[in-house]
């Protein structure tokens, strides 16, 4: 029996109790992935993306463990929402235009010490002290650099459209703006090189691509480690007090935490290993979440269908969003219909195997996304739930 046949058996016995559609973590591939998060970091502390688990109960668990510290949200609802559930350390990744929180924030002292705003723009910081009210909390801001690769003069970019600011000279400047400005203090500088963490550098069956991409990620590497390193001198001289530098993403753990001016990094998605991230020659990680849809249609030999699992990812749309049948092996789309709404076909030899009731389990494309369309997480350790958890839908949040 293969491993992943193992564990289709595990994962049907575990949940032989629940019908589908239904969504797991195994918390020993969880665990394992935090594990090897842990090696690759070398000791710098790894702030966990909440974006990438969507899950309170799994955002506790993994903070519990040695060499994770703090979180990184994804919208200032969120945040305030994490922070008066406990957690005391949470960086928003994103500016926010959101004047109702800002202004919960800026008249709450538990609040505005556990939560680090995102800024790159003067007009941002105007909108906050707009948007305070009667709150005089000082704000804490992260000043946001941008990290594309840029070659012929900015003729060619490589890298998320992000922040505007990029040189030393413009963060020094800006990090000047902000401490002089009554009501904020300047704590953090982030940076995330997604076309290093997020650009899986071994597509299979593609081994030019991965060759060309393995050369951009090494060229955009050794720029960015110059100009981060120069960045983060230029704003020590103005605020020397900077309490931290984060960078990086699951994919490039390693180079990131090798730059001496990068104190922390960021990784969520290693802790789930959507299909994404199978792309990679510095790590594998194990699958550790994924859902099950029940076959509810026999239309023919060789094909199966199953209810819904049309669940595609945020990105250019391509069929690198679309989450995959994983289990049991061997099963794919049908190219004229793909993963559906309501219904989806699929093909290949296992589907004669398959019973209607039985379960076919997918992975998604990206890590969080998942927790959108479920509202609680079945939690299995061996050939067992021991817990069932809620999702933030599960919650009655859905932030974005």
């Amino acid at each position: 029996m293969t491993v992943r046949a193992a564990d289709r058996a595990r994962y049907d016995r575990a949940t032989a109790h629940l019908d589908a559609p239904l969504a797991i973590v195994d918390l020993d591939a969880f665990d394992a992935n935090a594990e090897d998060l842990r090696r690759r970091a070398a000791g710098k502390p790894i702030r966990v993306a909440s974006k990438s688990v969507r899950c309170r109960t799994l955002l506790e668990r993994v903070l519990a463990m040695d060499g994770f510290a703090g979180l990184m949200s994804f919208t200032l609802a969120e945040s305030l929402w994490l922070a008066r559930s406990g957690f005391e350390d949470v960086l928003l990744a994103y500016p926010s235009a959101d004047r109702s929180g800002y202004a919960e924030l800026a008249a709450d002292p538990k609040l505005a010490a556990a939560v680090t705003v995102m800024v790159d723009d003067v007009t941002q910081l105007d909108l906050i002290d707009a948007a305070r009210g009667d709150g005089r909390e000082v704000i804490r801001v992260c000043l946001e650099l941008d990290t594309s690769l840029q070659l012929l003069g900015g003729r060619i970019r490589v890298g998320a459209l992000r922040s505007p600011l990029r040189s030393p000279a413009q963060l020094a400047d800006f990090a000047r703006t902000v401490t002089r400005r009554q009501g904020f203090e300047l704590v953090g500088i982030m940076a995330y090189e997604g076309h290093i963490a997020g650009v899986g550098d071994s597509v299979a069956g593609r081994p030019l691509r991965s060759r060309a991409i393995r050369l951009m990620q090494a060229t955009a590497r050794r720029e960015l480690a110059e100009r981060r390193a120069e960045v983060v001198r230029a704003v020590r001289a103005v605020a020397p007090d900077l309490e931290f530098v984060n960078g990086g993403g699951t994919g490039s753990v390693e180079s990131t935490v090798a730059e001496d001016a990068v104190t922390e990094v960021a990784a969520g998605s290693g802790l789930y290993v959507p299909r994404l991230f199978d792309n990679y020659t510095s790590f594998t990680g194990r699958p550790a979440a994924l859902f099950a849809q029940p076959v509810v249609r026999r239309p023919g030999v060789g094909v199966v269908t199953v209810l819904g699992g049309g669940y595609p990812a945020s990105g250019a749309p391509g069929v690198d969003r679309l989450p995959v049948p994983y289990l049991p092996e061997g099963l794919r789309y049908d190219p004229q219909e793909g993963p559906g709404e309501v219904q989806t076909p699929l093909l290949g030899a296992p589907a004669d195997d398959l019973l209607i009731g039985d379960k076919v389990w997918f992975r998604h494309a990206k890590a969080g996304e998942l927790c959108e369309r479920f509202d609680q997480l079945h939690l299995i350790e061996g050939d067992t739930v021991t817990a069932t958890v809620p999702t933030y839908r599960g919650e009655g949040h859905t932030f974005l």
